[in-house]
């Protein structure tokens, strides 16, 4: 968005996620221009490692990157855990003032990293194609593995509660990478920690949304971590990923966020298979398989908005 842009120019952006008014403006921006069912809160899923003693920035053009990424089984034992509500204590002040504007117009999305995004960027020091780092940690020294994943769980917990208890009204817990993972590795090196996130939500009276991308192969196992609403990215149809998922849980997505690229007509058309899919089941968010791309015509997905509230307006 250009009044997005505008302040990209003037901030990083981790200043605006660091600086409550900016990301209150950003979270905002959104809502003021395109006919959404919720707002989701301005911030960066990294932002939890730092208070860990895992110092990221973010390089223009490459994405975030890791000051000194860890490699050992002692790097792995070196970071520390924190109190959410005093080292992201500027999230939290976020939370309120984005719900002050909001006034109960719409509800607010809180969210966070889940442990194997987390762990990956930690490792490999930025973006990965291929895990190694990752991998080569997690199959060679799994003690030191389950060991610092527990401390991702219990840090990604505590700060989802500490946003619930700022205000949000729902949660996300987003594991961007764990597609790179087969079932039998989702398993045993990841499902317990994740179950451990949603476990830690259970006793707080919010919806909490579990989205990965590339996960068609092991959306039964993301259920069994944990999660009232599964996402579903584009490449599995959205009526396949709610059969594996099962009929008891919500369902997000699943449009490919690349159409937006294109004509409306196509855009519009694939919006109809993915309701038709839906079947008109309670349970579905309609949302898009992914995050949105930069070059994305906001026009587009004002429109995309516009028309799925209209064919599914009751």
């Amino acid at each position: 968005m250009s009044e997005y842009r505008a302040l990209r120019e003037r901030y990083s952006l981790l200043d605006l996620c660091r600086t409550p008014e900016l990301a209150t403006e950003v979270t905002l921006q959104p809502v003021r221009r395109i006919e959404l069912d919720a707002a989701i809160l301005f911030s960066d899923l990294l932002l939890p490692l730092e208070p860990m003693g895992i110092c990221f920035d973010f390089i223009r053009g490459e994405g975030p990157a890791i000051e000194h990424p860890l490699r050992s089984e002692a790097d792995l034992a070196g970071v520390r855990r924190f109190e959410p509500r005093e080292a992201l204590g500027y999230v939290l002040d976020a939370v309120r003032q984005v719900k002050r504007e909001l006034d109960g117009r719409l509800p607010l999305i809180g969210f966070a990293g889940a442990p194997f995004t987390l762990a990956s960027y930690a490792i490999e020091g930025g973006h990965s194609n291929t895990f190694a780092h990752t991998k080569a940690l997690m199959y060679g020294a799994p003690a030191a593995w389950h060991t610092f994943c527990d401390v991702l769980a219990e840090v990604v917990g505590d700060y989802l509660v500490a946003q619930i208890e700022a205000g949000v009204d729902a949660v996300q817990v987003f594991d961007s990478w764990v597609g790179a993972l087969n079932a039998r590795d989702y398993r045993e090196f990841i499902l317990p920690h994740t179950k451990r996130i949603f476990e830690t939500l259970k006793s707080h009276d919010v919806p909490a949304i579990h989205f990965g991308v590339g996960t068609g192969a092991i959306l039964a196992e993301l259920r069994e971590a944990g999660g009232q609403v599964i996402g579903a990215d584009w490449r599995i149809p959205l009526d396949e990923a709610w059969a594996r998922i099962g009929p008891d849980r919500a369902i997000q997505g699943n449009l490919d966020p690349t159409l937006l690229l294109g004509p409306l007509d196509r855009v519009f058309s694939a919006a109809d298979d993915v309701l038709a899919r839906a079947g008109g089941r309670r349970g579905h968010i309609f949302n898009l398989g992914h995050g949105i791309l930069p070059t994305t015509p906001v026009e587009h997905v004002q429109a995309l908005a516009r028309y799925v509230h209209q064919k599914t307006r009751t």
